[in-house]
């Protein structure tokens, strides 16, 4: 018999049911969790393809490949995170989630959002020293500081969700709460409890405002400066070149941030809790999917490097290094060190 007491700590450590998408008929389980499971799959595939290309491959031993191999984990973390229960879920019925459990996955899924916004701008950072400064980008670049950049993001996204995991430990809820969600949410763990949710709320809002807009503002920045920078270069082939170097980054930006806008619309109030729900789903596996396609195709070094491995064709394996090497022999002592990012 479910208890109605609502005080958090004398009856003990409560449980979650994850009530999933509430106006679903349980005849459309299996075909969801089909749907999940490909998505799931095509993640893990994509990313761990690009982590294996980028190690395996020696002429991707860039920086902005070092940056795309921790882009390529947090979306294996990120989606690991949450699908496996939601895939559990909808295929076993499995709807409980004991509280440790439900706070750590809450906790996973806001730290691993905000080191993806992070290394974005870190990404966004390479680029801007790439194009505005070419001649100190072998200074600047080091592996030393790439490693600090990328430690850097990934520490600050394990401290920045603290404060909101601790604070929504001590709410109080019932012995069994249940979750409006698929997975444990922050603000639907929030609208969960007995407690006054005001005080979280506006927490997960400043939050998710930091998360959100400081790094877009970052890379905005980052990207002036680049495109004021491309157009003072006087070739056509030399700007085409510098814009061929961020356009895969520039996709993963706007696939980020369109992916977060959505489902920010999906939480308007005068939707129904559907929406809510699948706005958030969305969030959660549009981006790990579409990342690793975008630099699959328009990042011609990535894509030879994964067709090399797929394949493994020995004339491939020595295309990538002669290509670089007639496009070396091609170049004249003259050419704007701008023009040498067409390599990369």
């Amino acid at each position: 018999m479910e208890a109605t007491t609502c005080n958090g700590s004398e009856d003990g450590s409560p449980v979650f049911y994850l009530v999933g998408i509430p106006s679903l008929p349980e005849t459309f389980f299996l075909p969801v969790f089909f749907i999940f499971l490909l998505f799931y799959l095509l993640i893990l595939l994509g990313n761990a393809l690009i982590l294996v290309a980028v190690v395996a491959e020696p002429s991707l031993h860039k920086p902005m490949y070092f940056f795309l191999i921790n882009l390529s984990t947090l979306d294996i973390l990120f989606t690991t995170t949450t699908v496996p229960k939601m895939l559990s879920l909808f295929l076993l019925g499995d709807h409980f989630l004991s509280f440790p459990a439900c706070l750590l996955q809450m906790y996973l899924f806001q730290s691993f959002t905000c080191s993806e916004a992070f290394i974005l701008v870190v990404m966004a950072y390479d680029r801007y020293v790439a194009i505005c400064r070419p001649l100190r980008y072998p200074v600047h670049m080091t592996p030393q500081t790439n490693a600090a950049l990328a430690a850097c993001a990934w520490f600050i996204a394990l401290l920045l969700p603290i404060p909101a995991a601790v604070k929504t430990s001590q709410m109080a809820y019932k012995n069994i709460a249940h979750i409006y969600h698929c997975f444990c949410d922050h603000l639907a763990l929030v609208q969960a409890s007995c407690s006054d949710t005001m005080p979280q709320t506006l927490m997960g809002f400043c939050i998710a405002m930091v998360v959100s807009f400081l790094p877009l503002l970052l890379v905005l920045l980052s990207y002036a400066h680049i495109l004021a920078s491309v157009l003072r270069i006087s070739s056509r082939e030399g700007r085409s070149k510098a814009f061929s170097t961020c356009s895969s980054h520039l996709l993963v930006v706007g696939t980020y941030y369109s992916s977060i806008a959505i489902a920010y619309v999906a939480y308007r109030a005068d939707l129904p809790l559907d929406f809510h729900i699948m706005g958030n789903v969305a969030y959660a596996i549009l981006t790990p999917i579409l990342n690793p396609l975008i630099y699959t195709l328009r990042n011609k070094d990535v894509k030879a490097a994964i067709t090399k491995i797929v394949s493994q064709d020995p004339v491939l394996d020595k295309n990538p290094r002669a290509l670089d090497a007639a496009y070396s022999a091609l170049r004249t002592p003259n050419n704007s060190a701008r023009d040498r990012l067409g390599a990369q």
